[in-house]
């Protein structure tokens, strides 16, 4: 035949699962937060608080060396920002969500050049969350899920979405801050859902 498929590039994302020695470095990071940092952001959630990366380890440990896969990946994004000379990256920001029931986060993107969300404690089941009668007969249903949005080559927006369980306690995904995303509710369940999320910018004090 001589036709075939043209599939132009995009932007994706990074998705990690995190070593036992990752977590307990974030785990020791969300128990010693205090600072609150909710009427900073977009979450409709019960609290979010600043986190700390003690010595820089995290840094270190596993967001370099994301920055280079991903600009290996699909290419440096930084490298787009207007900027009158090269700079290198930094992580200023980075706190922990509690999330109970019935909360959300509306479709939302970060300032920044890369962006990150790590699920620590996820208390309930997406299949089990959408045998609710609210979304038990839905086409679409969306209880305790993540989702980005992107566009196509229509200008149509499409998603990709995370039915979010236990199984994904440890899970780590980064992408370009831009990118819109959303956090959906869970039901029936008196335990806090836990995350983290930052942002990666340039340095431009270098």
């Amino acid at each position: 035949m001589n036709i075939k498929a043209i599939r132009p590039p995009n932007f994706g994302w990074l998705e990690k699962k995190l070593s036992a020695e990752e977590m307990k470095h974030l785990w020791t990071c969300v128990n010693d937060a205090e600072l609150s940092v909710k009427h900073k952001l977009v979450g409709n959630i019960h609290e979010s608080k600043l986190l700390l990366d003690k010595d820089g380890w995290f840094w270190d440990n596993t967001l370099s060396e994301l920055i280079y896969l991903y600009e290996d990946e699909f290419g440096g994004l930084g490298k787009r920002v207007p900027s009158s000379g090269r700079h290198g990256y930094m992580l200023p920001s980075m706190w922990v969500n509690y999330q109970k029931q019935g909360e959300f986060n509306p479709s939302h993107g970060h300032t920044g050049v890369y962006s990150f969300v790590i699920w620590m404690k996820i208390p309930t089941d997406w299949e089990e969350q959408n045998k609710l009668p609210m979304a038990a007969n839905s086409n679409d249903p969306k209880i305790s899920s993540f989702v980005f949005y992107y566009l196509n080559t229509q200008g149509g927006t499409e998603e990709w979405g995370y039915r979010l369980d236990s199984t994904y306690e440890g899970t780590m995904l980064f992408f370009p801050s831009t990118m819109s995303h959303a956090v959906y509710p869970f039901f029936n369940c008196e335990e806090d859902r836990i995350s983290i999320s930052g942002n990666v910018l340039l340095n431009t004090s270098q």
